[in-house]
């Protein structure tokens, strides 16, 4: 299971009003078409039907879900800095070489209500969330170390918001689809409630067993 470093932040997303972050985090924030402010994330999962299942196991969650811890019940809200519990996502789409036919599906997520931010391996955010709605869903390609390595630094000198434009636009622009980016997301007004306590962003137990470059040398 990821597990953050030290806290840097704890608010609230979801919301008409834009949360005060870090400057450093506030290049995750999106806003949704109704005009809610949520974080941008990312984080591996096996799909399973209408079910994405962590990592490390479970029975899995469905696309859009709000959690409740199930270590302690009724004693505290999830996400608690002092518990896992809450969804895990982390904040780069950069993946440490996973290879593609184990299954692994990558996913795009909203996360709205309670996030918690921690530092992760001292070059990324790992978010813990109450709420998590997935956006969009991808297989991770293959990619060498060397093709990680370059990545990586270009990702670091060319940040840019989520759902910026490339400096290259179409000349005839095709219809986008509904939701295909931040700014048509719109989230359901209701979800589904579940126990969630040891859900994983999915990097930390993929990559423990392979032999690839650190994960925390492909994070933004």
């Amino acid at each position: 299971m990821c597990r953050g470093d030290r806290l840097v932040a704890d608010f609230v997303a979801g919301a008409d009003t834009r949360p005060s972050l870090p400057r450093e985090l506030e290049e995750h924030l999106t806003m949704t078409v109704s005009g809610l402010w949520v974080v941008w994330a990312h984080k591996l999962a096996r799909r399973r039907g209408d079910l994405f299942i962590p990592l490390t196991g479970g029975s899995g969650y469905p696309a859009d879900a709000r959690a409740e811890c199930r270590a302690v019940r009724g004693v505290h809200d999830a996400p608690d800095p002092r518990c896992t519990c809450g969804f895990h996502a982390l904040s780069s789409p950069m993946l440490p070489g996973l290879p593609a036919d184990h299954g692994f599906a990558a996913l795009t997520v909203a996360l709205s209500g309670r996030v918690l931010a921690f530092e992760w391996r001292g070059a990324g955010v790992l978010w813990r969330a109450e709420r998590q709605t997935v956006v969009r869903i991808e297989r991770p390609a293959l990619f060498d170390r060397a093709t990680l390595v370059e990545r990586a630094r270009a990702a670091l000198s060319q940040r840019r918001h989520p759902g910026d434009p490339d400096d290259h636009p179409a000349v005839v622009p095709a219809p986008t689809p509904r939701d295909s980016g931040p700014v048509r997301l719109d989230l359901p007004v209701s979800c589904p409630v579940l126990p969630v306590h040891h859900d994983d962003a999915g990097w930390c137990v993929a990559s423990s067993g392979l032999e690839r470059s650190p994960a925390s040398l492909v994070l933004i």
